[in-house]
């Protein structure tokens, strides 16, 4: 059985700007941008938290963990004015079709090891948290490490390897779109979360939840 990360293993103690995976080619953030937002019912990555759009809060932590960030977008220039300085635009080609078809997109043009995957919606994002994350990252076996909270995975703030890549084209190809299906298959290492991070993993999906929930 893979050990949960939710402390320091013995050969992955290192401090985090040391790590080998914390590094220009080790780990690049993609942060989803194509949904329809439906029931929010107008586009939340638009939509202001605290003042700041949700996805320009996403990409400002994302940025601070990773020294690579894109947004997958079919929307270009709905959202370039709103990235802060050194993310980039990826073009979604195939969109509406659900994460688990933009997670290959963004495999199939990103070349780094970890693929750190992230959803626009995630305002309570804690860059430290992240940054801990990245430093225990495995160097072989694993292919997806993702946090795993009452009985699911948590995918849209998770770490996808490069090589997982040819295992998600074959189960799309098979009409799989589930994460949670996809990630069953896969050896997939567990991250341990405490309340605080937990609580990071929040997400607004309704005009409700524009209203900061305690903490």
């Amino acid at each position: 059985m893979l050990p949960e990360l939710g402390k320091p293993l013995p050969e992955m103690n290192q401090p985090p700007f040391t790590d080998p995976h914390y590094s220009e080619h080790g780990v690049t953030a993609l942060v989803l941008a194509g949904g329809n937002s439906s029931r929010m019912g107008t586009d939340k990555a638009l939509l202001h938290w605290q003042g700041i759009p949700l996805l320009e809060r996403v990409c400002q932590a994302a940025a601070q963990s990773c020294s690579r960030v894109y947004v997958l977008t079919p929307w270009p220039q709905r959202y370039q004015l709103l990235l802060p300085e050194g993310c980039h635009i990826l073009l979604e080609s195939i969109s509406g079709q659900g994460p688990l078809v933009a997670l290959e997109q963004g495999l199939r043009q990103i070349s780094t090891t970890w693929l750190l995957l992230l959803a626009c919606d995630l305002p309570l994002l804690n860059p430290t948290i992240l940054q801990r994350w990245i430093t225990l990252l495995p160097d072989e076996e694993v292919m997806a490490v993702v946090p795993h909270h009452l009985g699911r995975w948590e995918p849209l703030c998770g770490f996808y390897h490069a090589q997982s890549h040819p295992d998600l084209r074959s189960f799309l190809k098979q009409g799989g779109r589930s994460f949670q299906a996809w990630l069953s298959t896969l050896t997939t290492q567990k991250i341990a979360l405490d309340a605080t991070a937990t609580a990071m993993l929040w997400n607004c999906n309704s005009p409700e939840d524009l209203t900061p929930p305690e903490v």
